[in-house]
């Protein structure tokens, strides 16, 4: 294992959490293992590792470009781990305000669709 791979599992499981990210690898087969490792290494071990901007920001920027390229099946996981990167309610509002005027009102539409349905699942008391 290179040391961008372990940075990258480490910065991975901080923004979206261990439960997450367990599921993931118990679902790696050897078939999709080497797009497992350059998303590891490339996106969380060089992208989301980096500290030039916050996680807070990085998040916002991720919603955007998703909800932008029309990517929405990434949206709700985004948007749980904003509970771990600091965005709030309102950066991700804006993040979406940002899409329908440079992307197209109906991407942004849908995107505030499925954060809606997310933050109001992560508002519901836990059962224990």
């Amino acid at each position: 294992m290179s040391d961008r791979y372990a940075t990258g599992m480490s910065v991975r499981r901080s923004v979206l959490g261990d439960a997450h990210v367990d599921r993931a690898e118990a679902q790696k087969s050897e078939f999709d293992r080497p797009f497992q490792e350059l998303i590891t290494e490339g996106a969380w071990g060089t992208v989301w590792a980096g500290d030039r901007i916050t996680p807070r920001e990085r998040s916002m920027l991720t919603l955007a470009l998703l909800a932008a390229t029309g990517n929405f099946e990434e949206i709700p996981m985004h948007v749980r781990a904003t509970a771990n990167t600091g965005a709030s309610k309102d950066d991700i509002i804006e993040a979406f305000l940002h899409v329908a005027i440079y992307a197209g009102v109906p991407r942004a539409n849908h995107a505030i669709k499925l954060a809606k349905q997310v933050l109001d699942e992560m508002e519901e008391p836990a059962d224990d």
